[in-house]
């Protein structure tokens, strides 16, 4: 869609402040630490529900959540003016990675996902590279390098193990991220400027109404437990519909390059609840993967530079 030009009634500017202040980070944390147990509770819901089912629910409540807080906040008119490129992202933005990792989450440790889905900033970097014309500094290659290092050591034979049972949920992870990736430079490129809440319930509706059809179809015939509509509600409310809007907020107040920041800190929260409450094993290759994927997550990014390499304008 090269050329689209969309209107813009709230314009929103990239960065409001040159610095972030005591309630962006708390709000950066507070993001992390809800995004982080979100794969906790798709592992507590996806055995009753399936990876379809569960999507659905996930982005339809949510959808129901941020369409009356948009309506709250007279919000709607700016999503219903904007409709189809809003709902065509959620497609990317939460349709199709929610259903990856609802599949990865069957197979796939809690912790790894988490790590898995740090390496968004690296897709979007060469997305934005090839798509968007961004230019990539040396500390940026350096750091795409180093994420795919990072992931090599994190599966460590898992892609030679056949018995292990965990390659498709892995690249379910991947296929997720680049989700993520692209769903992010088509915001920048089409929706930018756009009202954050308005943006945020029309890419989960658009979502919601992507994965309906396929939804029905795989409903399961068996009676669902409360304990998994427990997990499944808090999934779409807390972990998709609140996070949205503290997501947006905090994009909102110091611009998208500070706010992505935060899936630095979601695979610490996310290792951390694995550990805690599903007792899954901390292992000394976990932990060398993980930091060698957020270093280069962080050099791909340009939060950090090496040498005298200048972050990409």
């Amino acid at each position: 869609m090269p050329g689209i030009l969309l209107p813009s009634p709230f314009p929103y500017p990239a960065s409001k402040q040159s610095f972030m202040q005591a309630k962006d980070y708390r709000d950066l944390f507070t993001l992390a630490a809800i995004w982080g147990s979100s794969f906790l509770f798709m592992r507590l819901s996806v055995g009753e529900f399936g990876p379809l089912a569960l999507s659905e629910v996930r982005v339809g409540l949510s959808a129901l959540f941020l369409l009356t807080v948009a309506g709250i906040r007279g919000r709607l008119a700016v999503w219903i003016q904007n409709a189809v490129p809003i709902c065509g992202s959620g497609i990317f933005a939460a349709g199709l990675p929610f259903l990856c990792f609802n599949y990865a989450v069957q197979t796939v440790p809690t912790s790894l996902i988490a790590v898995l889905n740090a390496i968004t900033p690296v897709f979007g970097a060469l997305i934005a590279r090839i798509w968007l014309k961004e230019r990539l500094t040396g500390s940026r290659v350096l750091g795409l390098f180093l994420g795919f290092v990072g992931i090599i050591v994190l599966v460590g034979g898992g892609f030679s193990g056949i018995a292990s049972g965990m390659e498709l949920g892995i690249l379910a992870c991947l296929t997720a991220s680049m989700c993520y990736a692209f769903a992010a430079c088509f915001t920048t490129r089409y929706l930018k400027g756009l009202d954050p809440i308005a943006v945020a319930a029309g890419s989960v509706t658009g979502a919601a109404i992507f994965l309906m059809p396929f939804a029905i179809i795989a409903w399961p015939d068996a009676p669902i437990s409360s304990g998994s509509w427990a997990a499944a509600i808090t999934l779409a409310i807390v972990c998709t519909g609140l996070a949205y809007i503290i997501f947006y907020r905090l994009v909102d107040r110091v611009g998208a390059s500070r706010s992505i920041t935060v899936t630095f800190l979601v695979p610490l929260f996310g290792i951390l609840w694995g550990t805690l409450l599903l007792d899954e094993a901390l292992t000394l290759r976990m932990g060398i993967g993980t930091a060698i994927v957020l270093l280069g997550t962080l050099l791909a990014t340009g939060f950090i530079r090496a040498g005298r390499s200048r972050a990409a304008t």
